[in-house]
C-alpha cells in the first residue's frame, strides 16, 4: 500500500537559509494539493541560530526530530561572527557535522546540468559546457573533517588526521556505481594516490567493486587535474565518486559552471535518515533582501521527493522550475535585466504546479519584461 503521509524535519538555519526553505515548503504544499500527499513540516533550530538561541549547534531536540522524520530539509548555516573568530570554540559548522554523524549521512549527492537559457550566465565557453550532466558522490562522514585534531595551546602547531576503512569507501562507492548504471555508465574516482595512503585505499577498493559492474567504466584522476579538466572539458564526466574534503572543493568548483550556486541541490543519505540542502550556504549579505535564488533549495526538495518514491511529484516540481527558468522569472544572480524576489519565483512555481498552461501569468509579457499578471 502507498504512503500519502510524510513527516518532514525543516531546520532553516542561518542566512538566507529561512528564506529558500520558506519557498520549498510552499511549492510542496502545492505538490501535495496535486497529488494527495501529505506533508507534516515539524522545525528545529541549528547553527548560529541555535547558538544564539541556546549556546549549542545542534540541540538535543532538533536531532530527536531529525531522527524521527521521513526526511529532513536543511536551509544553510554560517554567520560572520563565527567565520571571522579563529578563537571560537562553538561554530554552526559543528551541528551540521554532527548531524550528518548522528544521522549516518555518509553519502553526498550532487546533481550538476546546465540549462539551455542560462548558459550564457556561466564563466565558461557555451561550447565547453553545453550538455554538461554530472552526478557528484561525496563520502561524507569520514575522513579530515572527522579525523583527531590537534591545536598547541601556544598556536604555534596543529594537526587534522585524515582516516579511512574500507567499509566508509564501499558503502557511497556501490550507490556511484548504480547510478552509473542508470546513466553514461562510467565512474571517475577522484584521488591523490601518488601521496596520500587514504587515497590508495580508496583505489584498491573501488578497483575490487567495480569488478562487480562490469558494464560500468572506472577510470581514475588525481585531484588538482580534475579541477583543471572540470573547466576545460566537464562533458568529459558522468559520475564522480570522491572523498569528503576533495569532494567538498570539486563540487562547489563545479557549481559555477551552470551559472549560479544558487541552482545546484544536494542529497545526504544515509541507511535510514535522508537530508536535503542546496549547496549555496548561508549567504549573510543577502539576508532579508528577498534576493536569494531559491531554486536549489526547491530542487533538494525534488531529491527529497525521489528519496521518498514519489517520481510523479518529482518530475513535476522539477518540471515548473525548468518552466521558471525557461521563461526567465528568475532572481537577479539570473536575469539581472528584469529580476523576481525570491517569493515572486516561489510563487510563479507554485502556480504553474496548480495550473500548468493555464496559468494566470502571462508568459509573453515575462519575456519582455512588462508586467506579468493579466
Amino acid at each position: 500500500m502507498s504512503r500519502n503521509y510524510f513527516k518532514i524535519a525543516v531546520l532553516p538555519g542561518d542566512g538566507i537559509g529561512p528564506e529558500v526553505t520558506n519557498e520549498s515548503v510552499k511549492i510542496l504544499n502545492a505538490i501535495g494539493s496535486l497529488f494527495n500527499y501529505s506533508f507534516d513540516f515539524k522545525y528545529g533550530m541549528i547553527g548560529a541560530d541555535a547558538i544564539f538561541k541556546t549556546g549549542n549547534p545542534l540541540p538535543d531536540d532538533t536531532l530527536e526530530l531529525c531522527k524521527d522524520s521521513d526526511a529532513v530539509l536543511f536551509g544553510a548555516i554560517g554567520d560572520p561572527s563565527f567565520d571571522n573568530n579563529p578563537d571560537a570554540k562553538v561554530r554552526p559548522e559543528q551541528g551540521l557535522l554532527k548531524l550528518r554523524k548522528e544521522l549516518g549521512l555518509f553519502a553526498n549527492i550532487r546533481p550538476l546540468k546546465t540549462y539551455s537559457s542560462l548558459i550564457s550566465k556561466s564563466p565558461l565557453k557555451q561550447e565547453i559546457i553545453e550538455g554538461t550532466d554530472i552526478q557528484i558522490y561525496r563520502e561524507l562522514i569520514s575522513g579530515i573533517y572527522f579525523g583527531e585534531k590537534f591545536t598547541e595551546e601556544n598556536g604555534a602547531y596543529a594537526y587534522d588526521v585524515c582516516r579511512y576503512n574500507r567499509e566508509d569507501i564501499t558503502q557511497i562507492a556501490h550507490l556511484a556505481f548504480k547510478d552509473a548504471q542508470k546513466r553514461r555508465k562510467k565512474v571517475t574516482l577522484i584521488d591523490k594516490a601518488n601521496v596520500l595512503d587514504t587515497s590508495r585505499l580508496w583505489r584498491k577498493v573501488c578497483k575490487e567493486i567495480s569488478e562487480e559492474y562490469p558494464d560500468v567504466t572506472l577510470d581514475f584522476m588525481f585531484v588538482d587535474n580534475a579541477a583543471m579538466q572540470l573547466i576545460l572539458d566537464p562533458k568529459q564526466f558522468d559520475v564522480i565518486l570522491t572523498e569528503n574534503m576533495f569532494g567538498d572543493i570539486i563540487s562547489d568548483e563545479a557549481s559555477v559552471i551552470g551559472g549560479s550556486i544558487g541552482l545546484l541541490p544536494s542529497a545526504s543519505i544515509g541507511n535510514s535518515n535522508a537530508l536535503f540542502e542546496p549547496i549555496h550556504g548561508s549567504y549573510p549579505q543577502a539576508k532579508g533582501k528577498g534576493i536569494a535564488n531559491p531554486i536549489a533549495s526547491i530542487l533538494s526538495a525534488a531529491m527529497m521527493l525521489d528519496h521518498l518514491k514519489l517520481e510523479d511529484a518529482a518530475h513535476k516540481l522539477r518540471e515548473s522550475v525548468e518552466h521558471a527558468i525557461e521563461s526567465k522569472y528568475v532572481t537577479a544572480d539570473l536575469n539581472s535585466k528584469q529580476s523576481y524576489s525570491t517569493s515572486e519565483v516561489g510563487d510563479f512555481i507554485v502556480d504553474y504546479i496548480k495550473y500548468s498552461e493555464k496559468t494566470y501569468y502571462n508568459f509573453e509579457n515575462i519575456k519582455i519584461g512588462k508586467s506579468t499578471i493579466v
